[in-house]
């Protein structure tokens, strides 16, 4: 099999874009591939974090994955603090990676803003962290979106320079990107051009998993349309973003298709299509908050689970990153 890497940062409950476009389509990889996933609570750092609030976080992420249908028994499921050779290699890397390929890194300008100086170096460098996340495990496939495209871009670039430099062609694979048909490209609420976020200060923009009937009723019921009936085809949904972001959630959590949605519901207005999205939406997430409320009442089984994951992932990234530092000319330990 080959071996596949992802990771998610601990900033809060997963919103239904994070789990529509990323969370659910790690779940069968369990069975097609070797796959390692993480919660990577040192890229949150890059950012000042409240110490408390980053644990707990960190435990609901770890949580919400599990309740999605990661399996720890089917995957390695760990916190990346947990597994030294992360920190380890990404040093290694700050030193092969050029400050001119950082220089053209999109993100961090995004992140950072306009006062950049007062960015921490650590958002700065964060990509070489995120191609020692992978190339720790001589990982080859990455589920990537958009945003992540670029990184991994860099990974390869860092990977191929290591290999160059210190004469060990191939130590490190090249990586690619892992496409798996079309993702679930979930929408703000309030603006169909925009991707639902954590980071909205609109918690009405969002489905958290976490939401009850109640919140996700009011919030879709509020969500942005317009004054047209739906069309009857999906070439109809062109130019209305919020339309067809909501008849998108709809065959997403219902495992349909958009033309399928359209063929039952065309022609009607939002009021009764609303209605059925949100009997849909809770039948799909209830399941998964129940399971995340079991999970989160038992913390110091969560955390045995945890510590087994990353017993397991250190038994591969160790190894490798031993030799990557006797390649550098680390003396052993």
């Amino acid at each position: 099999m080959q071996r596949v890497f992802s990771g998610i940062q601990p900033s809060g409950i997963p919103t239904l874009g994070n789990y529509l476009g990323a969370i659910r389509n790690w779940v069968p990889l369990q069975d097609t591939h070797d796959a390692i996933y993480c919660v990577v609570d040192l890229h949150a750092i890059t950012v000042w974090q409240d110490p408390k609030e980053l644990q707990a976080q960190t435990r609901e992420m770890a949580a919400a994955l599990i309740a999605c249908g990661l399996d720890p028994a089917r995957c390695i499921l760990f916190v990346q603090s947990h597994v030294h050779a992360h920190a380890r290699l990404a040093w290694i890397f700050n030193c092969v990676a050029r400050l001119g390929w950082l220089n053209r890194m999109t993100q961090f300008k995004d992140k950072a803003g306009k006062d950049r100086e007062a960015a921490s170096a650590g958002l700065y460098v964060y990509p070489n962290l995120m191609a020692a996340d992978i190339l720790a495990y001589r990982a080859t496939l990455v589920p990537v979106g958009d945003d992540q495209k670029q990184h991994l871009e860099l990974a390869n670039d860092i990977a191929e320079k290591f290999n160059h430099d210190y004469g060990v062609p191939g130590f490190f694979p090249r990586i690619e990107p892992l496409i798996q048909g079309v993702a679930a490209r979930v929408m703000s609420l309030r603006d169909g051009t925009k991707k639902m976020s954590k980071s909205d200060p609109s918690d009405q923009s969002r489905i958290n998993l976490t939401d009850d009937r109640d919140t996700i009723a009011l919030k879709i019921r509020r969500a942005k349309t317009d004054p047209e009936p739906l069309p009857e085809q999906v070439g109809g949904l062109e130019s209305r973003p919020e339309a067809r972001n909501l008849v998108g959630i709809l065959a997403a959590v219902t495992g349909t298709t958009p033309d399928a949605v359209l063929r039952e519901h065309g022609g009607k207005g939002f009021g009764s299509f609303k209605e059925v999205l949100v009997e849909a939406l809770v039948g799909h997430l209830s399941p998964i908050q129940a399971e995340m409320t079991r999970l989160l009442g038992d913390p110091g089984a969560l955390d045995a689970a945890l510590r087994q994951g990353a017993a397991r992932a250190a038994a591969i990234a160790d190894p490798i990153v031993t030799e990557a530092e006797r390649v550098v000319g680390f003396l052993p330990r």
